[in-house]
């Protein structure tokens, strides 16, 4: 059997260069806190830094846990610059003096995305220590000092969504210019803290209001609104949600124009993926050889016959299956144990509740504990006026949300209103 044929790896890596953090995130995937045993030492982390840019690397996130706590973080920031790579970071902010922000800037990094998941009240609860929201915004205001360009990334779940265009506000006025949005998935910590998620019915309201935020920083062309992969897929705002960035989904890239590295050397085709994508380690094999493991490859296929072989559920038999392939890989895996049928897409809610049937996911098997895992969740078809579960004081919906003065609710382009029933 000939090899798979191996796409040019020429766009993307995110590379955690410690799981040390300050942080203690309920949400938090790799369970990041204490380092790594085996991390990378200094000699390899320079030489993957050269494999990098053999391979056709452009752009380079280092982030963690929290990547200045590892002693020659700036090092390897410089030499991946030096290598005529472009060098990004994303941190949860906390802790980060002017001082660093400088070293930073002269070190060559070209851009900081600062971790905000809510208001003051839930993103202290959610990132596990006091003050850092506060840290976080102060952290923004030195990036302005040292003119070393910034943004925001937020992770929405049954917390922070009711507060996004609030957030969106005090992030507009901190000065960010683009702010990245994610759905909280259930990895390690998110998999602790199921609760926390938002179900896929959920999401009629949730996209009503992501698409009213949308539109509000359209008008105001302050603040470039970027979707994640986990977000989507084929509903009627796509237009709207993904006018900045000119994004039509078209599956998966895992391995295709993206890398994951973990900080001890183990190479994934996506730095969301959950560990058992791991496909080699650069201790053991040279980075062109990873690149060809299945672990890496498998969305080679798409575009052939064999794209959708992996779908099953509902997505196997959508009419966007040859297109989507199951959406974001890594939200669906983390359910279910396997890839090809996710039901956190906006187009699959909206086509249920039609039918007037909702989805829920419920823990089943729990993971073991260890840097991204997950457990195994079950998937509940019931009718969309099925009584909600009791005791879930965090469930989402449109009416939840904490409007800011000023804001014009007026109808957005293609708004659905939900079916009777859905509230």
């Amino acid at each position: 059997m000939p090899p798979p044929v191996v796409q040019p790896r020429t766009a993307y890596a995110v590379w955690e260069l410690t799981l040390k953090c300050n942080l203690a995130c309920g949400h938090c995937g790799s369970r990041a806190g204490d380092k790594r045993n085996d991390e990378l030492s200094p000699q390899e982390a320079l030489d993957l830094v050269r494999q990098l840019a053999e391979v056709g690397i452009q752009e380079v996130t280092i982030e963690g846990g929290e990547a200045f706590l590892r002693p020659d973080w700036l090092d390897i920031a410089r030499a991946i610059t030096d290598h005529g790579m472009r060098c990004t970071m994303t941190t949860g902010g906390y802790g980060l003096s002017r001082e660093t922000a400088r070293r930073m800037k002269e070190a060559g990094i070209a851009h900081v995305s600062v971790s905000v998941d809510g208001l003051e009240a839930t993103h202290d609860r959610i990132r596990g220590r006091p003050k850092s929201f506060l840290f976080c915004f102060q952290t923004l205001g030195h990036f302005r000092e040292v003119g070393l360009p910034f943004s925001a990334n937020t992770q929405i779940n049954r917390l922070s969504a009711p507060e996004l265009p609030a957030l969106y506000e005090r992030l507009r006025d901190a000065g960010i210019r683009a702010w990245q949005v994610q759905l909280t998935t259930p990895m390690g910590n998110g998999a602790d803290n199921a609760w926390m998620l938002l179900q896929p019915a959920e999401l009629p309201d949730f996209y009503r209001m992501l698409a009213r935020i949308a539109l509000r920083a359209r008008e105001e062309s302050r603040v470039a609104l970027v979707p994640a992969n986990d977000i989507g897929y084929f509903g009627p705002y796509d237009d709207l949600l993904f006018s900045s960035v000119g994004k039509v989904w078209a599956g998966c890239k895992a391995g295709l124009s993206v890398l994951g590295i973990h900080a001890d050397g183990g190479i994934k085709g996506c730095p969301t993926l959950p560990a058992e994508y791991v496909g080699g380690n650069i201790r053991q094999q040279p980075l062109t050889d990873i690149l060809e493991s299945r672990e890496l490859t498998f969305n080679v296929a798409a575009g052939t016959d064999e794209g959708t072989a992996h779908m099953w559920g509902y997505c196997g038999s959508c009419k966007y299956a040859a297109a989507c392939r199951g959406g974001c890989t890594q939200q669906a895996h983390v359910l279910f144990d396997r890839r090809g049928n996710n039901p956190f897409c906006h187009h699959r809610s909206l086509e249920l509740a039609g039918r007037g049937l909702r989805e829920r996911v419920v823990p089943g098997t729990p993971g073991p504990g260890k840097p991204f895992d997950h457990g195994v969740f079950d998937l509940i078809e019931e009718p969309l006026n099925a009584p909600w579960p009791e005791n879930d004081p965090h469930r989402f919906t449109y009416e939840r949300v904490a409007w800011p003065s000023g804001w014009e609710l007026f109808p957005i382009p293609g708004e659905h209103q939900a079916p009777a029933g859905a509230a």
